[in-house]
């Protein structure tokens, strides 16, 4: 197995980066324009956290059958949100909830779903369960505590009593592929994973500090090694709840320092390609899932014609 100690960013295929979808911005202030293509669009249905599916794919609804699952009281109105055009066809998401949603068994998460859909049908769900997230947790104005609601196509929300408006936010955080000289990359164990689950490092940008500066910081703190020579890798939306992704692989001159920090970092180890393959065959490495920005660096340092060696990776916690 050669090993490539420079892999390139375009082998960083990551599953929710992908989309095929025109977010037609300029069309979202026009309430008549919105109205008209909603009663053409194809419709992804958002409910409770969960996309309506058939065989392994995204559901479409069309404009009748979405009033006739609010009519049959099995969901609520709920919100439309407006994500765009392929082509001419506009698509929607309609976010109506049902207490029972555990009895429609054809309706499964995007931590289920990510890595099977097409580009289209990632772009439009990541969107769709961003969007959801936020209007979910921002029904107040936080400079008045008035009502807020949808508007332009549920790109914002309007303040009913001091008429501001409000945009959604995404909360970046990096996450970082940590190498040594002898190509070796070092892993960590969160205490609330599953058993053998090790993963890369990540961390959330704080205040006032640069994407470099959080990998530096966030290394040291979790790992206690100090990062260098660091490089951008790739970046892929992660709306759970509403984080952006920025990876990036760097390279310790201390490997011998590291340690875990004994608070959020339980155990921490360094791999070699020939010791990953054989703790994930002895079941002692359980590897993050596979639509993870995680899995995607680990695959890509592993070599990309050896990645059927890297067996699992669905547990979450």
């Amino acid at each position: 197995m050669s090993e490539d100690k420079n892999f390139s960013t375009a082998r960083l295929q990551l599953p929710l980066a992908r989309s095929a979808i025109d977010r037609a911005g300029h069309l979202r202030t026009d309430s008549a324009k919105m109205a008209e293509l909603w009663s053409v669009a194809r419709i992804l249905h958002f409910s409770s956290g969960k996309f309506r599916t058939h065989e392994s794919a995204l559901e479409f609804l069309g404009t009748e059958q979405v009033d006739g699952l609010v009519a049959s009281g099995a969901f609520d109105f709920g919100d439309r949100f407006f994500l765009g055009l392929d082509g001419s066809q506009p698509y929607f998401a309609w976010c109506g909830d049902s207490p029972d949603i555990e009895q429609f068994p054809n309706y499964l998460t995007l931590r289920e779903l990510g890595a099977m859909l097409s580009d289209l049908e990632n772009g439009l769900a990541v969107h769709a369960q961003a969007l959801a997230n936020w209007h979910h947790k921002h029904q107040r104005c936080p400079q008045c505590g008035g009502q807020t609601v949808s508007a332009s196509g549920g790109s914002v929300r309007k303040c009913l009593v001091d008429e501001t408006e409000h945009y959604p936010r995404n909360d970046p955080a990096i996450i970082v592929l940590i190498k040594d000289d002898q190509d070796r990359i070092l892993l960590g164990r969160q205490k609330v994973w599953p058993e053998n689950r090790f993963s890369t490092f990540a961390g959330f940008v704080e205040p006032g500090e640069s994407f470099e500066q959080c990998v530096i910081r966030e290394v040291q703190e979790e790992a206690g090694v100090l990062a260098s020579d660091i490089h951008y890798l790739g970046s892929q939306p992660w709306p759970f709840p509403a984080s952006l992704m920025i990876a990036f692989q760097a390279i310790t001159d201390n490997p011998e320092d590291a340690r875990p920090d004994g608070e959020e970092i339980e155990e921490i180890r360094w791999y070699s390609r020939d010791g990953m393959r054989e703790a994930i065959d002895q079941n002692q490495l359980l590897l993050p899932p596979t639509i993870s920005v995680a899995r995607k660096m680990i695959e890509a340092w592993y070599g990309p014609d050896h990645i059927r060696d890297l067996k699992g990776g669905q547990a979450w916690r």
